[in-house]
């Protein structure tokens, strides 16, 4: 059957909320990302985790070399997502990713949904983590993937490394035609 909605929850895990690379701004949306995911599921439309996948090796990666704090190694409680949203999105599609952004997601996105081609009449929201790095790299896959959808990002359940790294991704997104909400 075919989806007109999805959301992609980017990477609301851990170590970007209240471990290695967490902020306040982070702790502070995980309630109503939380419930934008209940919301969505309850509706009857797809929800796709992203999960920020890294090994032991991290720091031996070009990512490392120039982030140098080891986060969301897989199997570390780093890794696993903040347990509100664990429990939100229940048995909900999780991706791992091994970098900002996944350039499997728009497989995944006409999958869940049944989209073909550019996408018309088809909405995607994005909320999570970190606005500036990950959440701006999965809109920008997704806007080349699908021209025609509406992209949507919810700046509510959205944190960046900085509160004017947020904002400018925000900006950026903007410019691109993504609405912001």
């Amino acid at each position: 059957m075919k989806q007109e909605y999805i959301l992609i929850a980017v990477d609301l895990q851990k170590d970007f909320i209240d471990g290695a690379l967490g902020t306040a701004e982070a702790v502070a949306i995980v309630p109503a990302a939380a419930e934008k995911i209940r919301t969505v599921r309850a509706a009857g439309c797809p929800v796709v985790a992203t999960l920020d996948t890294h090994g032991p090796d991290y720091l031996m990666g070009r990512e490392g070399r120039f982030l140098p704090v080891v986060h969301c190694v897989k199997g570390t409680p780093g890794w696993e997502l903040d347990p509100q949203i664990a429990q939100a999105l229940g048995d909900g599609v999780r991706l791992e990713k091994p970098s900002f952004g996944s350039m499997e997601l728009p497989a995944l996105v006409r999958e869940l949904t049944g989209t073909e081609g550019a996408g018309a009449g088809l909405t995607i929201e994005l909320i999570g983590l970190c606005t500036d790095i990950c959440v701006v790299s999965n809109a920008m896959i997704l806007k080349a993937a699908f021209p025609e959808a509406d992209l949507k990002v919810d700046a509510a359940c959205c944190a960046g490394v900085t509160p004017e790294k947020h904002r400018a991704a925000l900006e950026t997104m903007a410019s691109c035609q993504i609405e912001i909400r």
